[in-house]
């Protein structure tokens, strides 16, 4: 019997499909080293803020820890043979520092130099595109021994990492990514304490915003200089901010938590600075360092491409009780509207409207959605996922995306978040992303539902 969500998908499936993109259009699954590699103490790999701080007690859901992860390490070759067999021609993937720099400056660690190449070159076989990430939230620990992100060290730091990276694999790789979503490490990381390093507070956050922005400019330019015919973007996170109502406090509290979660970053890249608030005066300290010392043109740099990763709005409302930014966030099950397993409201409208909105900015060249995706509770039931809200999940963002390059946005790359279930920083090994559901006893992978549905989806390309 065929159901009514099944004669959905399939009247969907007329409407819309891979070609609708156009040839060039590029399809693909992106993970992260301290997500997927394990791995993290063999072949002289150093630590990272991830291990050290998954140490630590009730900071990651069920005490999980990144020791093994999804075993990518050892088993890159079978899942790239996955990435292959769901038809997907771009692989995202990151470096780890610490396998790279195992004290984060100093000695280079050739069997993690080593490991990469490997990796790389096996991309190349099956014919998938690499996409490198340079830095997916993993500082070696040593680094944060001495301030990390907060450290007056960090853009030397940074560009040792940046320059050991793009000479050994710049023959082989030409599209790079310089940050995986400055705003959520920093603020995570270093205002709310949530992720790894678990540092509080402004006088963490703002030098390490700031030090952000200097790498992400800094670090495009060094590919630039050493990588022949380099393709250079960067990735933000973005969420469109609603106001919980019309009154003039949610007004302006929507705006002071827009200017944070989605300004912050690309304005600076644009050569625009950091942005301007009146009502959000703790900014000013930011402006102060310009001021001082002239920055603005240092944290600009003409990237190839933005990668825009985007999952959900947010709807606020002032809060005078929340220091700064004086709004909290109104949850979706509160407004009684559709979600995911984490809460995250599912809002294809407001996808494409951020798309939009990053292209009206001017001075972006091309957008790909380098991340998108969704948690479900996913279960295995006699060797079968049936994740069919997550092709729901799928099928509405996608043609959003359609809708937006319509309109005359030049996007033109889609990277799902993510190929196998991983894990999920402070969600630990609770929230399942992945288009292949993973026993995290066996390291059993299997596909999923929405992974068939992608294969069948890319192949009426």
């Amino acid at each position: 019997m065929v159901t009514f969500v099944q004669t959905f998908h399939l009247s969907y499936q007329q409407k819309i499909n891979a070609r609708s993109f156009g040839p060039d259009f590029l399809w693909g699954v992106a993970i992260a080293a301290a997500q997927n590699e394990g791995a993290y103490n063999v072949d002289g790999r150093g630590l990272s803020i991830w291990d050290t701080f998954s140490r630590r007690s009730g900071k990651i859901k069920g005490g999980a820890k990144p020791t093994e992860a999804c075993d990518f390490y050892y088993r890159y070759k079978d899942d790239l043979m996955l990435v292959k067999a769901l038809g997907f021609t771009v692989f995202r993937f990151s470096i780890s520092w610490s396998r790279i720099l195992p004290e984060g400056m100093g000695r280079v660690n050739k069997e993690g130099i080593a490991f990469y190449h490997k990796l790389i070159d096996e991309c190349l076989q099956l014919g998938l595109v690499p996409y490198v990430t340079l830095y997916h939230w993993d500082l070696p620990h040593e680094l944060q021994k001495n301030g990390g992100w907060t450290s007056h060290q960090m853009l030397k730091w940074f560009t040792r990492f940046v320059t050991v990276c793009s000479e050994e694999y710049g023959n082989n790789v030409k599209n790079w990514i310089i940050l995986n979503e400055p705003m959520g490490f920093t603020s995570l990381g270093y205002m709310l304490g949530m992720h790894a390093p678990g540092k509080t507070g402004l006088g963490n956050f703002l030098p390490a915003v700031h030090n952000a922005a200097l790498c992400q400019a800094e670090g495009g330019r060094i590919v630039r200089a050493l990588v022949g015919k380099a393709n250079i973007g960067t990735t933000f996170s973005c969420s469109e901010v609603i106001p919980y109502t019309q009154k003039e406090d949610d007004i302006l509290a929507a705006k002071r938590a827009d200017a944070l979660l989605n300004r912050l970053f690309i304005e600076p890249a644009l050569g625009r600075g950091y942005p301007q608030e009146e009502n959000f005066p703790f900014l000013e300290k930011l402006h102060l360092y310009n001021k001082a010392w002239k920055y603005t043109e240092r944290m600009k740099f003409n990237f190839d491409f933005i990668g825009l990763q985007n999952y959900f709005p947010i709807t606020v409302k002032y809060n005078a009780l929340i220091p700064y930014l004086h709004a909290s966030e109104v949850k979706a099950a509160t407004r009684k509207v559709p979600h995911t397993a984490m809460g995250w409201e599912i809002n294809a409208d407001s996808f494409q409207r951020m798309i939009k909105r990053f292209w009206l900015y001017g001075g972006v060249k091309e957008i790909i959605v380098s991340e998108n995706g969704a948690a479900f509770k996913d279960e295995l039931v006699n060797g079968v996922v049936d994740d069919t809200q997550r092709i729901d999940y799928f099928q509405q963002y996608i043609a959003a995306m359609l809708r937006a390059k319509k309109e005359g946005v030049n996007v033109n790359g889609y990277l799902a978040w993510t190929l196998t279930d991983n894990f999920e920083w402070s969600e630990g090994y609770a929230a399942r992303f992945g288009l292949i559901y993973l026993d995290y006893k066996t390291q059993l992978r299997t596909i999923k539902n929405s992974g068939y549905w992608f294969r069948d989806f890319l192949r009426q390309a």
